[in-house]
């Protein structure tokens, strides 16, 4: 997976309020996924973007590896760390090169969510990703991960989405839009560029874009997936008519001792 270049400086206009700092974002997965975990527990955020969920949970004593496929993610999410005055460790890797870099059965908890899934090559990319994660965790050890409804983003055809309001970071406005570019089949390459427009004191306007390649599947296409690299669902939040759910997975136990 490639992109999030350009993104990479303009992505706080990207997140919501409500995970825009380390302390939201960790707080937004606390509860029964980070809640139960032993202090000092290993947790894997890859794709983390910008840094703030890994930040938040080293934060919170974890110990947090932040692995990311664009070079300016690593950076920003190294910069938050520093700033926050938290231990964690940042690698540029994407999702097949994670065991390269990363100990097999060593995780606690991996996470992959801010949608990062749909950016995996097609159905094979996206098993691969899948092998990759579940090869790092431990036996108990559980996936988190968010995706779109990509039914209903597909049902919705091409389109320009521009946000209904200003969004105000570093003290600065900028409107977002999205053009989807949604094909004919499922299995064929869609993009999404987003374009942020900052608004300059002085009323100009200076745009930041990005063309990024989108895989969509279904939701019971990402449960199977899940099922032939060892992992069963756990919960889920999937709804026909939602914009997007979590799933958390497990270790399928049953299929690691017919397996052993």
């Amino acid at each position: 997976m490639a992109g999030y270049g350009a993104l990479s400086d303009v992505y706080e206009w990207l997140i919501g309020d409500d995970k825009l700092t380390p302390a939201k974002a960790a707080a937004s997965y606390y509860g029964d996924v980070v809640g139960s975990l032993p202090p000092h527990s290993r947790v894997l955020d890859c794709a983390c973007g910008t840094g703030q969920l890994a930040v938040g949970l080293a934060s919170l004593g974890l110990d947090v590896v932040a692995a990311d496929a664009s070079d300016g993610m690593v950076r920003r999410t190294e910069e938050l760390a520093d700033e926050q005055g938290v231990p964690l460790r940042a690698l540029r890797a994407s999702w097949d090169q994670l065991p390269d870099h990363l100990e097999d059965s060593t995780f606690d908890l991996v996470f992959c969510v801010g949608n990062s899934l749909g950016h995996a090559e097609g159905a094979a990319g996206r098993l691969t990703a899948l092998e990759a994660m579940s090869q790092l965790l431990g036996p108990n050890g559980r996936l988190v991960l968010t995706s779109r409804n990509w039914e209903l983003v597909r049902s919705a055809g091409s389109r320009v989405d521009v946000r209904d309001r200003l969004i105000r970071r570093n003290d600065r406005d900028a409107v977002v839009s999205y053009y989807w570019q949604i094909e004919q089949r499922w299995e064929q390459e869609h993009f999404l560029e987003i374009v942020v427009a900052q608004i300059e004191p002085d009323g100009a306007v200076r745009a930041c874009s990005e063309r990024l390649s989108i895989w969509p599947y279904r939701y019971e296409d990402l449960v199977a997936q899940l099922g032939s690299v060892g992992l069963t669902v756990q919960s889920t939040t999937f709804d026909p008519q939602s914009d997007g759910y979590v799933v958390v997975a497990g270790r399928d136990r049953t299929a690691a001792a017919v397996r052993a």
